[in-house]
């Protein structure tokens, strides 16, 4: 596994943790450089695989600019007419401030952890 610098970002379809819920993993800087790479594999997931029920895992993400913040409100809406969600979990707390700050916990569930996830999409159904 290369070392991640703090330049670079990654994000990693994990393997599924329950039928139909896809969990994506998220590392480094989504800034203005990383969010077109950020979004295409969004897009492809969600337009082309159909998935509709995201856990997006923020534990290893360092920072966030708001084109990262744009992908991913640019990408809910079409997500929820598909009946699904998307869930963000174990956000680091300086990230969370961010996101606080700008009103995402109203448009976005944001959780401690993946099985806390897991079972807000079972409550859904």
């Amino acid at each position: 596994m290369p070392h991640i610098t703090p330049s670079q970002f990654g994000s990693t379809e994990a393997a599924s943790p329950a039928p139909g819920i896809t969990l994506i993993e998220l590392s480094g800087q989504l800034d203005a450089h990383t969010a077109p790479e950020f979004e295409r594999f969004l897009e492809e997931r969600v337009r082309n695989e159909q998935k509709s029920k995201l856990i997006l895992d923020f534990s290893n993400l360092e920072y966030i600019s708001s084109a990262g913040l744009g992908v991913l409100m640019g990408l809910i809406e079409e997500v929820r007419s598909q009946s699904g969600d998307m869930k963000l979990i174990k956000v680091p707390e300086k990230i969370f401030h961010v996101l606080d700050l700008l009103g995402f916990p109203i448009v976005f569930e944001i959780l401690p952890e993946l099985n806390d996830a897991l079972t807000s999409f079972a409550k859904a159904k």
